[in-house]
Formats: C-alpha cells, sequence, structure tokens
C-alpha cells in the first residue's frame, strides 16, 4: 500500500510542478526516484541506471530520427516562407466571412503536411489577428481556433498523419500511420464539426453583444493576405512550390508503408544484428522517416533561393528536436520506473479491470490520465504503452480486436486530456497569442478537450460494434 501511496505522490508532484513551468527533462527522473523511496525494497541507483536510463534511451534510439527530421522540415517550411504562404492561399480562398474555418483549415494543412504545432503557432498567429480584425471576431478565440486545426485531428486521427502521436503507436503494435484509416477519419471529422460548433457559436454571441476584436497591445501584423517574400531581391514563394514538400509526405508516407518497404525482401532484418524482427514492426517508422527526408530535400530544392541562411536554418531545426525528444524521452524512463515497483502490479489490475473484456476501454482512459498528468500527448502514450502496450496487445487479440484498431484508440486518446492547463503547448499558444489562461483556455478545453474526448468515445463505440476498418 506504501507503494501506491508513493506513485500516487510523485504522480501528483509531476503534475503540479509541470503546471508550474519546472522542466520535464529534471522533474521526470526526481519524481520516479521519490516514488522509489517508498518501495524500500527496490533499490534506489540501479532503479535510476538500469531502469530510467534503458528506457529512456531506447525511446531516443527508436524515435530520434523522426523530432529531429520532423523538427528540421517545420523549420525549413518557415524559414521559406512555405508555412505563410499556404495558410495566406487558404485565407484568400475562404475570404474574411470564413475567418474561423480558414485559420483551422490552414493550420489542419500545416500540422497534417508535417509541420510542427509550434512552428505552425507562430505562422499562423500574425494572419489569425489580421482576419479576426476585418472580420469582427474577438482575439480570445484565436488560440482555440488554432487548437483546432493544430493540436486535435491532424496529430491524433487523420490517417497518414506524421505526428509523434501517430508514429509512437507503430512498433508496439507492428502498425502503419495509415491504421484503421475509416475510423480516423471519422473520428477527425467529429473533432472538426464539434469545434467548429462551438467556435461558430461562440463567435456569433460575441456579434450580437458587439465585442468585435479588442482593444489589445499588438505587435504589429501583416495583411492577412499578402505574399511572402524571401530577402531583398528574391521573388515570392508560388503557392505551388510551398505546397509541394507538404504533397509529397503523405504520398510518400502511404506508398512506402503499404506497398514500397512490403515489397522488398527484408529476411535480414531477423538476424541478431538487426534486432531480430521484420519488416511489419518497423515498416510505419521506416515510411515517416523516408517522407519527410524526401520531402525535406524537394523543399530545399524548391525553394534554395528563399532559404538565404540555409546552414542556420538547419541547425536551429536540428537544435529545436534536441529537448522535445528528450522530455518526452524522460517521461518514458519515468514511466518504466513506476512500472517496475510492487505497487503498480495493483495500479495496472485496476486499470485492466476497468473493462476486462474491452482493451479499448481500458486503454482509452489510461492513455488519458497519464497524458493528462504529464501535459503531454506523447508522453503519456509512451508511459502507457510502455507498461501495459504487450498486455493490451494480448488482450485484443483474446478478443478478435486488430492491431489497427488499438493503434487508432491509443492515437485518438492521447489528444484528450493533455490538453489540460499545464500542457506546454496550451501555454506556449497563449504567450504567442499574448493572452491569459482566464481570457481563452474555455474555448480551448472545448475544442482540444472536450471534441476529443467525444470523438474517442465515438471512434470506441464503432470500433467494438464493427472491427477495425
Amino acid at each position: 500500500m506504501i507503494s501506491i501511496l508513493g506513485i500516487g505522490l510523485s504522480l501528483t508532484l509531476l503534475m503540479v510542478l509541470a503546471y508550474r513551468g519546472v522542466g520535464v527533462l529534471l522533474l521526470a527522473p526526481l519524481c520516479a526516484l521519490l516514488a522509489v523511496l517508498f518501495s524500500p525494497a527496490t533499490p534506489l541507483l540501479a532503479s535510476y541506471t538500469q531502469v530510467f536510463m534503458p528506457a529512456l534511451g531506447g525511446f531516443v534510439v527508436a524515435f530520434f530520427p523522426l523530432f529531429l527530421l520532423g523538427a528540421v522540415f517545420g523549420k525549413l517550411m518557415e524559414a521559406s516562407g512555405a508555412a505563410l504562404v499556404i495558410a495566406n492561399a487558404i485565407v484568400r480562398v475562404l475570404g474574411v466571412r470564413q475567418a474561423l474555418l480558414a485559420i483551422v483549415l490552414a493550420c489542419a494543412v500545416l500540422t497534417y503536411g508535417g509541420v510542427s504545432l509550434f512552428v505552425v503557432a507562430f505562422a499562423v498567429y500574425p494572419i489569425a489577428a489580421a482576419l479576426f480584425r476585418q472580420a469582427g471576431l474577438p482575439k480570445r478565440l484565436i488560440p482555440a481556433t488554432i487548437a483546432l486545426g493544430a493540436f486535435t485531428f491532424t496529430m491524433t486521427a487523420l490517417p497518414g498523419t506524421p505526428a509523434i502521436q501517430n508514429a509512437i503507436p507503430m512498433p508496439y503494435f507492428g502498425t502503419t500511420p495509415f491504421a484503421a484509416p475509416g475510423l480516423g477519419l471519422i473520428g477527425g471529422a467529429v473533432m472538426l464539426a464539434l469545434g467548429m460548433l462551438w467556435l461558430s457559436r461562440r463567435a456569433a454571441a460575441a456579434r450580437a453583444t458587439g465585442e468585435g476584436y479588442g482593444q489589445h497591445d499588438d505587435e504589429a501584423v501583416p495583411d492577412a493576405v499578402s505574399s511572402v517574400g524571401g530577402a531583398a531581391g528574391v521573388p515570392a514563394l508560388g503557392f505551388g512550390r510551398a505546397i509541394a514538400p507538404v504533397l509529397l509526405v503523405v504520398l510518400l508516407n502511404y506508398v512506402l508503408a503499404t506497398w514500397m518497404w512490403p515489397a522488398l525482401d527484408t529476411r535480414y532484418l531477423a538476424l541478431p544484428q538487426y534486432g531480430q524482427t521484420n519488416i511489419d514492426a518497423v515498416r510505419g517508422i521506416w515510411a515517416v522517416i523516408g517522407a519527410l527526408a524526401a520531402a525535406t530535400v524537394l523543399l530545399v530544392s524548391l525553394q534554395r533561393r528563399q532559404l538565404t541562411g540555409l546552414k542556420a536554418t538547419l541547425e536551429a531545426g536540428a537544435t529545436a528536436a534536441v529537448l522535445p525528444l528528450l522530455n518526452t524521452a524522460s517521461q518514458v524512463g519515468y514511466g518504466a520506473v513506476i512500472a517496475s515497483l510492487a505497487g503498480f502490479a495493483l495500479v495496472r489490475d485496476a486499470v485492466l479491470g476497468i473493462a476486462p473484456d474491452n482493451p479499448l476501454v481500458s486503454m482509452s482512459i489510461a492513455v488519458n490520465i497519464l497524458a493528462g498528468i504529464t501535459g503531454s500527448a506523447s508522453g503519456g502514450m509512451s508511459i502507457a504503452l510502455q507498461t501495459l502496450g504487450a498486455t493490451w496487445l494480448e488482450m485484443g487479440r483474446s478478443a478478435g480486436i486488430a492491431p489497427e484498431l488499438l493503434h487508432r484508440v491509443t492515437a485518438i486518446a492521447t489528444g484528450g486530456l493533455d490538453s489540460l492547463p499545464h500542457n506546454g503547448a496550451v501555454i506556449t499558444l497563449l504567450g504567442i497569442c499574448k493572452l491569459t489562461h482566464r481570457q481563452s483556455y474555455l474555448d480551448i478545453f472545448m475544442v482540444a478537450v472536450t471534441a476529443p474526448l467525444l470523438a474517442l468515445a465515438v471512434v470506441v463505440v464503432l470500433g467494438s460494434a464493427f472491427g477495425s476498418f
């Protein structure tokens, strides 16, 4: 019982201190060791060097290329102006009357194409500010509008998204980024529809009271339909060249995962030096790596004139990958230590006992709770899969549930309680928009927590009734 108390105290401390801004890289090992102190039979230093660090290292080994290539690709999209060009083009097509939908779709296209949600927030905010001002919409709705497009359906639900939340389940379940595409599309549609319904009603209420954009000490924002050029003498970037790398990520991701890698002779993977695995276990990660690498090469080739400081941009992208990677890996190490404690067996049995005949339910609850506690979708998912992934896979096989369905439910489950107030992306987004939790968090909660949770319920019900499709 004292071990369970230690686990509870450790999780609570992790959540509270993360909310107060303490870095997870330092916080996770300290909280893990605190939990160990409540398990007297468990050696302290061995838990750190033999459990925490190997789990951290294993995550880095498995996912470093995805973080690196994703960060570099996103930085190049930002530095070349391609992200802004795509966002502006969508705004032009939809116009001021559809300002909410224009910003949501701009964020969705960029994140689905592999651009980091942080890059998207920085790139789209100036456009959203100008557009909302023209449309007479309250500025306080901008964070939720960006969150709906960048933090929800393109992060977890849409099949093929290169987001890390869609990649982490692949080695556990032997799946690809396109797992359960039908259910993913349904879940994504539910999130989009509910989010837009909420934002539209809030905008209508603001118009009825004559609230308008409001008085804010904004920095100068560009015209919402301006073109984007590079340095002096560099022509503006065209939409076709801007969107081509994004389209390549999606297309090549599908081709590699579905056709190319399975068609190759990969029997060598069964050898000890290659981990004694098979193509089904790695083709999903290989597909994302190949797609992002090829798209990065294409982006540099097409937009070399806009990328006047290419070396510095590449270095900045590579550097930007390190902290998110190590933060998530540190959370994985934390989860491994917690899973090694005697009290965790009772916690595990309680979670699995919620719905012993349907792992989709217990998985949804566990992933959401852990994502909420850690304030991280990828961190919560990693801890859950590190500790219970093999158990859920076996339960799924026994219940006739396809691994693809387990993958999609796990991914969607990360996108609910992760967006509680202490979430790093939420805090960063509010900072970019120069707004507070008091002004904007209710709307973020409705589109990034409530809508995804309802979409998850729909997917679980459909998946339980009809299986993976």
